[in-house]
């Protein structure tokens, strides 16, 4: 029998394996968040998506976990798309592990305001556990920081953070995240998501340009 340390850092290299490797990683992901280790540090904060659930007028897939597995399966299909698909993957895997502690019910909707942002600080501390690249590891947490930025500048309008994130993270990368991000719910609808894209980078484009024309 393995000892607890050395089965979480199997699981890990389970976890790791799959989002890179399957076509799939949904399958594996699931059989994986079943096993003992799963509860366990860093792991517990993955398994706390299991139960968060989501405001089901935007994600009828259910809780925050069947999410998360159908993202990584967009992002999967998309990964040779990504300057770093090791870096967008665990981008998928992780960007909402900031849901939990920030889903509550507020004026009768259940939300998770700031989890985008919460979500950076946890996802550097899970990936320190196992990642010593100090610019991977920001790379990761720059998507999951930033991953919402697609609905906030496309059905908001809200064009105010597009430099700031910018200065942080690849405009493509954070659209392709993006994408996934939209994608990854029931009933998505694919030709809305593209013309989303579009948009986002469209509108980034023109911000950056007006500013100094550092985005070609």
């Amino acid at each position: 029998m393995r000892i607890k340390k050395d089965s979480i850092e199997s699981l890990f290299s389970d976890i790791d394996r799959c989002i890179m490797e399957e076509n799939t990683p949904s399958k594996y992901l699931e059989k994986y968040s079943n096993e003992p280790a799963f509860r366990d540090k860093p792991f517990d904060m993955l398994h706390a998506l299991k139960h968060t659930e989501q405001n089901p007028k935007y994600h009828p897939e259910g809780n925050v976990w069947n999410h998360t597995k159908m993202v990584v399966d967009i992002a999967a299909s998309l990964k040779e798309r990504s300057k770093n698909p090791k870096v967008l993957m665990w981008a998928a895997l992780l960007h909402d592990i900031g849901k939990p502690p920030t889903t509550a019910i507020r004026k009768g909707r259940l939300t998770s305001y700031n989890h985008d942002k919460v979500g950076e600080d946890m996802a550097r501390s899970f990936l320190q556990h196992y990642f010593t690249d100090v610019d991977f590891i920001e790379d990761v947490c720059g998507l999951v920081r930033w991953h919402m930025q697609m609905l906030f500048v496309v059905k908001q309008r809200n064009r105010s953070s597009i430099k700031r994130m910018a200065e942080r993270v690849d405009i493509n990368e954070i659209a392709l995240l993006g994408y996934c991000d939209r994608m990854g719910r029931t009933n998505a609808d694919k030709q809305n998501e593209c013309r989303s894209v579009k948009e986002f980078l469209k509108m980034c484009r023109e911000v950056l340009q007006m500013e100094d024309g550092s985005v070609s």
